[in-house]
Order: structure tokens, then sequence, then C-alpha cells
């Protein structure tokens, strides 16, 4: 017979050896391979403790409400203590006489120093004895009791120590269930979604007129809000509304109050929840949470259902690095995919989701039939924040000397989040200073705030103060005569937040592009606090520090983004969706040294064209430092007069 003959004949095995020697995490044991105790609900730990505290409960019942514990004497010592007159008192049963000594004695024979003693006794009378014991025991004084000398305990003891244990117990069973129901409970509600839902009635209805300075936006969700007021329209002619939409734009541009407002004008149901919630520690609660969330909107449908910071669970799932196939991340994700376009219908439901990153969103979520519709939220005109502005000033009582269009003008690149911090540091302001009506200087000096930080009380040195002169004056300066500049609005050697001194510039009409030619004025401008430093005193200082920063970002950008470089040409370096496990762009060594050659070339040529510049115009330079050392503060109108250059589309007097 072969060896695999012998393999292939079959043979008696036991139970216990065909079951695998595996065992799935999760899985219910075996009830035969578990103890009696163990397959007992509640497991072997508890049926133990519960066995210990009815032990417990036993023993405290009997030592506290059983009798006292009597020493069995013979009768002869107890007929001598009678005579001795140490006997206090008896309690006759039968023959069974029970007692007390007056002073304890020692058991017969245990005459030994340190011998036990004791009070209470027993002893048993002889039928046959004939020693007129009831005389003797009155001639002693001793007392005959008519009851039982081991009789109950008052009723008041017998229900404190005797239901006192019993109760004890029954409470900590109660709590030890309760705690466990509450865990358990706990347990299943992971599963349950934590959005929240807004109604109209409860929380004030937000509409279209809360919104203002993103017409594109609304009226792209226009549609929306027909659809859920008057769904047969568009149905009967066989269309379909999109399923979802995502708003995607800067932070603060009023993604979050664009989705309530559509909710609201549709008058609809609203079910608020940040994409982060759906994640928790456990796996599969996410998809729980999509589930449930869903589950609710469809009961109130028509609804909405928003996803604010879709990125965080919706980020693509390419070259992402999964932990056994188990990621709770991805898990969400398939459970929103499904749900927004799968077997079952989402009829009724409109999922609005936001994002500031809507380029590292998986492209299943960007697909037609889940986020069919992308809206952006751009960052205001001058033309939207001045209605923003008129919208959160609705209860503000304005001054005559507040001009909306003027404050729009020097806010560019404000988003709504930022009008309305202003709007409310303009009131806190006025209110300080105990004004009636905000006022236009309140507007500046918030502005001021918001934009350079709040002013420190510092004391600063001559030698200091005069190079911050000189160092803001560098900036102002080369904002002045470099063509194509933001003009200066204001320069100030008063330190604000961590600088110590500011020199603010704005465009004068929004800027949506940017040529090469103002980057490099943009560079020169960085770079001329840190010029007329060493121009005027032959050293450099630290407090160029932020300067640099910005400037090498700058041109890191135009060299890596923006193709502006001919050295390395058109080529994307710095691209997000191009990058490797550790989040470095995927491109070679050499091109990132050259990358690292031309920002070092840019920016080496942008700071000698500023301390060229500077030096042609150090009388201008000068007069701004000493003005700045005088006033601390120059407003854009005094800043020009002081340094003798002309605004564009001015002459100076000279010129003149």
């Amino acid at each position: 017979m072969t060896a695999r003959e012998t393999r292939s004949r079959p043979e008696k095995r036991n139970d216990r050896a065909d079951k695998p020697s595996w065992r799935v995490e999760g899985m219910p044991e075996d009830d035969g391979d578990r103890s009696p105790l163990q397959r007992l609900p509640g497991g072997r730990n508890f049926w133990i403790l519960a066995l210990l505290l009815l032990a417990l409960n036993f023993f405290i019942t009997n030592l506290l409400l059983g009798p006292p514990a009597r020493v069995l004497v013979p009768y002869t010592f107890f007929i001598e203590q009678v005579d001795a007159g140490n006997v206090e008192s008896i309690t006759s049963t039968g023959d069974t006489i029970q007692g007390t000594f007056r002073e304890p004695v020692t058991e017969p024979g245990a005459e030994e120093p340190g011998a036990p003693t004791f009070t209470e006794f027993e002893t048993e009378r002889p039928t046959f004895a004939d020693d007129d014991l009831f005389q003797r025991l009155v001639d002693h004084g001793v007392v005959v009791n008519a009851e039982p000398a081991d009789a109950p305990p008052p009723l008041w003891q017998q229900l404190l120590f005797g239901f006192g244990p019993t109760l004890l117990l029954l409470w900590i069973f109660y709590r030890i269930f309760r705690r466990a129901g509450s865990a358990m409970s706990s347990l299943g509600g992971l599963g349950a979604s934590r959005a929240r839902r807004y109604e109209a009635a409860s929380h004030g209805r937000t509409t279209f007129d809360d919104v203002a300075g993103i017409d594109d936006a609304e009226e792209e969700l226009a549609e929306i809000v027909d659809f859920l007021k008057d769904p047969e329209k568009y149905t009967r002619l066989g269309g379909t509304i999109p399923k979802g939409v995502l708003l995607t734009g800067p932070p603060g541009t009023g993604k979050t109050l664009l989705a309530r407002a559509v909710a609201g004008e549709a008058d609809v149901p609203f079910f608020s929840v940040s994409a982060s919630e759906f994640i928790e520690m456990v796996v599969g609660v996410g998809a729980s949470r999509v589930r449930d969330l869903f589950e609710q909107a469809k009961k109130v449908a028509p609804s909405i259902i928003f996803i604010d910071e879709l990125d965080a669970i919706g980020r693509s799932r390419a070259g992402a690095a999964t932990v056994g196939g188990h990621d709770e991340r991805e898990q969400t994700l398939n459970q929103i995919l499904t749900e927004m376009d799968g077997f079952t219908g989402s009829e009724g439901v409109i999922v609005i989701a936001a994002t500031n990153r809507p380029e590292i969103l998986d492209k299943a979520l960007l697909r037609p039939g889940r986020f069919d519709r992308q809206v952006v939220v751009s960052p205001p005109d001058q033309r939207g924040r001045k209605a923003i502005l008129e919208v959160h000033t609705r209860n503000v009582p304005l001054a005559n000397d507040v001009d909306l269009d003027v404050i729009a003008s020097t806010t560019p690149g404000f988003v709504g989040a930022d009008l309305r911090n202003l709007v409310n540091e303009a009131a806190l302001m006025a209110a300080r200073r105990g004004n009636e009506k905000v006022t236009a200087a309140d507007f500046s000096d918030a502005l001021e705030k918001v934009v350079l930080g709040a002013e420190r009380q510092i004391m600063m040195s001559e030698e200091e103060r005069r190079r911050t002169a000189y160092h803001e004056g560098g900036h102002a300066l080369i904002g002045m005569l470099r063509a194509g500049a933001d003009p200066v609005r204001k320069v100030s050697i008063i330190p604000r937040g961590r600088a110590l001194g500011v020199t603010l510039q704005s465009p004068q009409a929004d800027r949506y592009a940017y040529d090469s030619d103002y980057l490099k004025g943009r560079l020169m401008g960085l770079l001329g606090g840190r010029a007329a430093e060493e121009l005027v005193f032959g050293v450099i200082s630290s407090g160029a520090e932020n300067d640099m920063v910005q400037a090498t970002q700058i041109a890191r950008a135009m060299v890596g983004k923006w193709g502006m470089s001919p050295e390395v040409g058109p080529v994307a370096v710095f691209d997000e969706q191009q990058v490797d496990a550790f989040g470095r762009p995927q491109v070679s060594e050499d091109t990132m040294r050259l990358v690292d050659r031309e920002v070092r070339r840019i920016l080496d040529e942008a700071y000698d064209e500023a301390v060229e510049l500077l030096a042609k115009n150090r009388d201008k330079l000068d007069a701004l430092a000493t003005a700045l050392l005088e006033k601390e503060t120059l407003e854009e109108d005094e800043a020009y007069a002081v340094a003798g250059v002309a605004r564009e589309g001015e002459t100076t007097p000279e010129e003149s």
C-alpha cells in the first residue's frame, strides 16, 4: 500500500479533531468548549460575583440576627456559680438552662493565664437532681426570666438586617444590568446618524434674501428650489433633477449659508452634518450612519442633506493605503456612492456638499448620477462685497460718513465671513468709544485690526524705531514707484500683531489673473524693506522674515505652477494630484534642483532691482522715514504727498 493510498483512506476521527484550529474573532464559542458557568447568561465572572454576594448576604444575616454564642458548662459548675452569687439571670426551657454570669469566668479546667472568658452560658439540669434549685436561685438574687433568652430582636432590626443585605444585593444587580444595557445601547447608537435637522419654524427660515454677493451660485441653485416646490413640472417631461450639488470655493464664501437658503426657499427639512462625524474607531459605523441619515431624509422627502467638508471622506481612493482592506473612510464613501446612485433610489432627497479642495475628491463622486452639478462659490467682487455689507449692516446704525462703496473697494479678497467680522468689529469699536452710530473711522480702525492685527503697547528704542521707519518706507516707496504695483493705502510703524510696522496695499479693482510683471513688482515690494535696511544701515535684520516667506512662495509658484521661468518652461511641478505616497512632487531630482535655482534667480533679481530703485530715490525714502518717525502713521494721501510721488492719473506739483 502506497503512502498516497494511506492518506486517502478515511479514518475515524472524533468531533474535536474535525474542528478547525482557527477561530474567527467575534464568533461565539462552542458550548462544548465552555464550562457550565460560562454557558449561563452574563458569563462566568458575573455569576461568580453573584454567588459571592449571596454568600456574603447569608453570613451577614446569620451573624447579626442569629443568637449569641453560648458556652456549654457542667451543671455542677453552674451550681457553684449560683452559690457564689455570680449568676445574674437565667431562662429555662425544659431541662435546658441558659443564662448570664455577672463576672466573666473561664471554662472549667482552663486555669492557665490568658484563657478565654465568657458570660453567656448554657447547661442541662439532670432529671434526677433534687437540689431545690428554684429556692437557691431566689436566695442568691438570680433573675428568672419569663421569655426565652434567645428571643428574636426587635422588628426594626429584623427588617434592617434581614432585608437590608438582600436589597443591597438587588440594587447592585440592577446597577450592573443597567450599566450593561446602557453600554449595549450606546454601542448600538454608534451607527445612528448625528445629522442635525433644521426646521424653519424652530430655527428661523434662511432665504436667498440672506445671501448676497454670490449671484452666479444662487442662480445655479434656483432650479433646485423650483424642483422641490414643483417636481411635476420637470418629471412630466421626463427630466430628472440632479441628485447632488457640489459647492466648491474658499472658506467663508457662504457655501453652508447657500445650502440652508435653498432649504429655506423650498421650505423642506434640511439635514446638516460634517463629513468627519461619519468616522469612528469602530469599523462599519460610518456606513451605518450614512444609511441612517438617508433613511431619515427619505421619511420626510422632499428634503435636503448637506454634507460639509466632503473631502474628509471623499478623498480619491487611487493609491490610498488601507489596512487589511477594511478602511473605514472607504467604506463610508462606498455607502454614500450607493445611496446616491445604487439599486435603491433616493427620490426626493437632494444631497448638497461643500468642500475647499475639489481636486482631491474621488472621481466616482463627481460622475453623473452622484454630484452631477458643481457650483463654484468664488470670493465676491466689489459689487458683491457691497451687497454683503448691506446685508450685515441691516441692524447696525451707520453714521452719514460711512460709504459702503469705499469699504468694498478697500477690502479686495474679503469673503462673506470676513466682511461679517469686519462689521462686527466696527460695531464693537463704536460701542467701546461710546458712539451712538458706527462711523467711517470705526470701520477704518476695524479694518486695520482685522488685516494688520491689534496694536501692541511695547517700548521700542529710538534705533529700532528708525530702522522700522526705513523698512516700512522701503515697502511703501517701491509700491509707489513700481509701475503696475498696488497703491499704498497706509504706512505705520506702530507694532501690530507680530509685526513692528505695516504697509497696507490694495488694488484699485479686483484682480483675477496676475501677469509676470505684476508678480515681479510684488516681489520687489516684499523685499523693499530688507533692501532699505541694507542701503541705509549696511546691515540686515530679522524683521524681514515674513516678507521673505511670502516672496519665496510667490517665486516658487511662478516657477513650479505658472510656468513663468524660461529654464523650467510650462511644467506643473507642484501639482497636488501628482504626488507620491509621502506627498512629494512626482518629478526628478534634477527638475527640483532646477526649480530651486530659478526661484533663487528670480528673488535675487527682484532684490537687486529694489536696491537700485531705492538708491535712485534716496531722498524720497528719507522723507518717508522722517515723516513716519514724527507721526507714526501716514494715510494714503499724506504718504504720497510726503514722498512727492504722483498716483496713477495724477501729476505732482513739480510736474504741473
